[in-house]
């Protein structure tokens, strides 16, 4: 990573410094390669350590360095997809060995979900918790809502505690005839639980994706997927990719 004159430079100088970075990021380094630390950097660039800071800021919203704790500013993988289009046909657990089941408990959906539910707003459902990890790193954390009525099966024998009660539940859910999926997406940032789940700060920028099961005419459970922004992009089957970017 060389040095660069950015005095004359009409744009701010932090913005030209990213994409000088940016190149050396494609040619120098290799992805989890960590870079040299701040000082040394702003030194070798001829810039101040808070210029330094706007143009890393700006890399890693990009998604192209991550920031992790104990270890430094990291070169980071290539984004990972997040299919939002409804052309997938499957149920959640199916197909999708990159999710961890991690947990499953009684309790109340919040009150958006069971509005979508149809479930009365005290009434206890099965709350599947789930992480989805890619090169050993965690990219999302999903909860999944299912009423007592579409796994009618269960039984706290078959279901015992932790992952194995997860994969339980799923596995009861997939008894059911699946008739389709909808999906949506918005902006959000991350909740303390959703950061320490995602090794990031709270008010991260974060992919929030709600997605609505549907059986026999009915909402047969919904999930509510965090994933990192700066780690994802978003995908809409055969019509291409949108990258989530600053």
């Amino acid at each position: 990573m060389g040095t660069t004159q950015l005095a004359s430079v009409p744009e701010p100088k932090y913005q030209h410094l990213k994409t000088v970075i940016g190149e050396a990021l494609d040619s120098d380094f290799a992805v989890g390669e960590i870079l040299p630390n701040e000082r040394e950097l702003a030194a070798r660039f001829g810039v101040a350590r808070a210029t330094l800071r706007q143009a890393l800021e700006q890399l890693e919203l990009e998604g192209r360095l991550q920031r992790r704790r104990g270890v430094g500013t990291t070169v980071a993988p290539p984004r990972v997809g997040v299919d939002v289009s409804t052309a997938q046909h499957a149920w959640p657990g199916v197909g999708d060995e990159t999710w961890e089941s991690q947990d499953s408990a009684s309790d109340v959906a919040p009150a958006a979900v069971a509005r979508v539910l149809e479930t009365a707003a005290d009434e206890r459902v099965h709350v599947v918790r789930r992480i989805r990890v890619t090169q050993g790193q965690p990219v999302a954390a999903e909860l999944l809502y299912v009423p007592a009525a579409s796994v009618p099966g269960l039984s706290a024998i078959d279901a015992p505690v932790g992952p194995a009660r997860a994969r339980t539940v799923l596995r009861e859910l997939q008894h059911l005839a699946l008739d389709g999926q909808d999906r949506s997406v918005e902006l959000g940032s991350a909740r303390a639980d959703d950061a320490k789940e995602l090794d990031r700060l709270p008010g991260a920028p974060v992919l929030v994706v709600t997605t609505r099961y549907l059986s026999e005419g009915r909402t047969a459970a919904v999930s509510v997927a965090t994933y990192r922004a700066d780690t994802c992009r978003l995908t809409f089957g055969d019509s291409g990719d949108l990258v989530m970017a600053s």
